[in-house]
């Protein structure tokens, strides 16, 4: 009877969703070199748990740093002992949360009575997977759902492809949601496929570009971390593979593309949230699209698109050489931004990963401009921190209208630069 009540208390704290009472995000605006040394020297005091939003990498960018509460005082005090001045983000981060949550089911229990779907709201992994099937049956003859693979715990990867025939044609690749705690990403994903669709028609230029060309987008391109992010742990940001040898889970699925693989900007750490797994693409979400673009052999432009910071990126993350597009990519990302901005003013930040934010390695966007994919972008969306991962959902058809006019640019542009 012992051994049972065990089992049931283990299979309990196993399943339980993890609450952040009390839990602060702390911002330091850096003034120096000396104050970045000092910040990553406290990213490797790993007994303090603490979860860096914004890492220390240069003068330019504010840290952000979710401190347990049980590790707050400690902290403080470090802070303040190097005379490292910071300020409060979110006070207590599990009032955000239940806030979060609560909206959800509030808005889950008005879709079912409307038989709607809210494009200003969050929903679960089953509840877009649903959707897609209903935007494919609105529009039959652009949009079709693909399965590339499926992932670590065998969830169904899908892509929805918008294409008005032929066969291989030259294609844009869209990605959404490859950290799964970045939902503002997922659902700009949704609003987005909804738009291409329902503009197919009636606006010239995507009509055009799509007479001539497709596009796939992966909407849940981590699908077990996202599932993860609404069961168990809010602030999840890698897949959920087993790693041998260590208890932690996951892989940051954005170190583990072949492109500078396992250099700086990764780490070698199972429990750091940018470990970069065993090796390039073992992780099978990342093996899907790396298997789906090589077959493919034809996409003009990858554009993957996360939060938050507001950024408009190109490659390299994995080395701070200029590519060789680097004055035509810097000049179109320059021009979709100006689009963006011009809608509410947000202000985006546009260059090299590696110049704009830091150096990393193994990410999307330089495997796919190595392969030849030259336009190749990353966005970070909004918001600069004030919420951080969680930006509240009366700002997703915002992010997502804003984005839009900058990722129209984008495509119009490759759809005009024919190479």
């Amino acid at each position: 009877m012992k051994g049972l009540w065990l089992l049931l208390v283990l299979v309990a704290a196993a399943t339980a969703e993890r609450v952040f009472t009390g839990d602060q995000v702390i911002r330091v605006n850096v003034q120096s070199e000396e104050q970045i040394q000092i910040l990553q020297a406290l990213e490797t005091e790993e007994e303090w748990e603490l979860d860096f939003w914004l890492h220390p990498v240069s003068t330019e960018l504010p840290v952000d740093i979710r401190v347990p509460r049980s590790s707050l005082s400690a902290v403080k005090e470090y802070l303040h002992a190097h005379n490292t001045p910071f300020s409060v983000m979110i006070n207590n981060l599990q009032d955000h949360l239940d806030e979060e949550k609560a909206e959800m089911e509030k808005n889950q229990i008005r879709e079912r009575s409307t038989r709607s779907f809210n494009f200003g709201a969050y929903h679960r992994l089953e509840t877009i997977y649903s959707w897609m099937d209903t935007l494919v049956a609105q529009y039959p003859k652009l949009v079709t759902k693909e399965e590339i693979g499926k992932s670590f715990e065998n969830r169904p990867m899908y892509v929805l492809k918008f294409s008005t025939g032929g066969y291989k044609r030259p294609a844009i690749w869209i990605d959404t949601g490859i950290h799964s705690r970045e939902w503002v990403s997922q659902a700009t994903g949704v609003w987005t496929a909804n738009k291409i669709a329902t503009d197919y028609g009636t606006d010239a230029s995507l009509t055009s570009l799509l007479n001539t060309m497709d596009i796939y987008m992966l909407i849940l391109a981590n699908p077990d971390g996202y599932a993860y992010t609404h069961t168990n742990d809010r602030m999840w940001r890698k897949t959920r593979s087993k790693n041998s040898g260590s208890v932690c889970r996951g892989v940051d699925p954005n170190r583990n593309w072949d492109a500078g693989f396992g250099g700086p900007g990764a780490s070698r750490n199972p429990c750091s949230d940018s470990y970069h797994g065993p090796s390039a693409h073992s992780e099978i979400e990342v093996k899907n699209v790396v298997n789906l673009i090589r077959s493919h052999g034809n996409f003009k432009s990858f554009i993957s698109v996360h939060a938050y910071s507001q950024l408009l990126m190109y490659p390299y993350g994995y080395s701070c050489n200029n590519v060789p597009h680097q004055p035509e990519l810097d000049s179109v990302g320059r021009a979709a931004v100006q689009k963006l901005t011009s809608l509410y003013g947000t202000r985006y930040k546009v260059g090299s990963i590696c110049k704009i934010i830091y150096q990393a390695s193994g990410g999307s966007i330089d495997w796919s401009y190595n392969l030849g994919i030259k336009y190749s972008f990353a966005f970070e969306l909004r918001d600069t921190g004030r919420y951080g991962f969680i930006l509240p959902a009366n700002q997703i058809i915002p992010t997502a209208t804003e984005t839009w006019l900058a990722l129209k640019h984008i495509m119009e542009y490759v759809h005009d630069h024919p190479y």
